[in-house]
């Protein structure tokens, strides 16, 4: 029965990595700044970039010009697209994702990496057991961040934001991403013998679009946002879940099938 369950992949930020605060906090310096400049502009009133609201809503898990792009189509603002070549001061949608980025990287040399031993605890279950382990992020940083950690021998496989780019995958909710890293796990590259662990909306939509038998949704505000968009095992932290626990699942789900 080991063979129900081949590969399980992992997103990095707020799921591996607690990077996911310092995505966020980079987001609101950047929209933010842009509103406040813009409102002064056309004289408009401001109205501040919610981390609560608009960085899950509209930016959180996906590739960042797609997330700008949905984050000002939510304030009803259009701009040029615009060339991934922007400097980070075009008042384009990539001149805004490349400030981001360096907004992005600048915190994470001021603050450092944080990651969640436990999610590593995890990981590191599963290899033992033979399980291949993927990373998938939409995240152009993702390799040097984990670099940078100490974490990059427990991924067998890796999809980035540079990989997404060079061979065309849709971002998520599209399940792109997370194939495209099975596939490179896995011979059988059957998502029903696979999961993928999340902890954005997007990402745990894209696992449902994938018809991935698991899909894990890290939940750490226990908002419960994540089970109504289609995760079918949610948990608020990685010390409440096991290697053998996941392993009972697929194993259990084959005998039903």
């Amino acid at each position: 029965m080991r063979s129900a369950f081949e590969a399980m992949i992992f997103d990095l930020d707020g799921v591996i990595t607690f990077t996911a605060r310092v995505h966020a906090a980079a987001w609101k310096e950047l929209f933010d700044q842009f509103l406040k400049e813009r409102a002064s502009r056309f004289h408009e009133p401001f109205r501040e970039f919610r981390v609560e609201g608009d960085y899950l809503a509209y930016v959180d898990g996906k590739p960042r010009y797609d997330g700008v792009t949905s984050f000002l189509a939510s304030r009803g603002i259009s701009l040029p697209y615009g060339s991934p070549s922007d400097p980070p001061t075009a008042e384009t949608v990539c001149g805004l994702g490349n400030r981001k980025d360096n907004l992005f990287t600048q915190k994470v040399r001021e603050v450092g990496v944080d990651v969640d031993r436990d999610a590593v605890r995890f990981v590191r279950e599963l290899r033992s057991r033979g399980i291949r382990v993927g990373l998938a992020s939409s995240s152009r940083n993702a390799v040097p961040i984990i670099e940078q950690a100490g974490i990059r021998s427990l991924f067998d496989e890796i999809v980035d934001g540079v990989v997404s780019d060079r061979l065309h995958l849709r971002g998520k909710p599209e399940p792109d991403i997370f194939l495209q890293c099975l596939s490179q796990l896995s011979s059988s590259a059957d998502p029903l013998k696979a999961g993928i662990a999340e902890d954005a909306i997007a990402g745990v939509m894209a696992g449902r679009r994938g018809w991935f038998a698991l899909v894990l949704g890290v939940d750490r505000n226990k908002s419960g946002v994540l089970g109504r968009n289609g995760a079918n095992w949610v948990i608020n932290d990685f010390s409440k879940i096991s290697a053998d626990e996941v392993i009972r699942f697929f194993t259990d789900r084959a005998r039903a099938a």
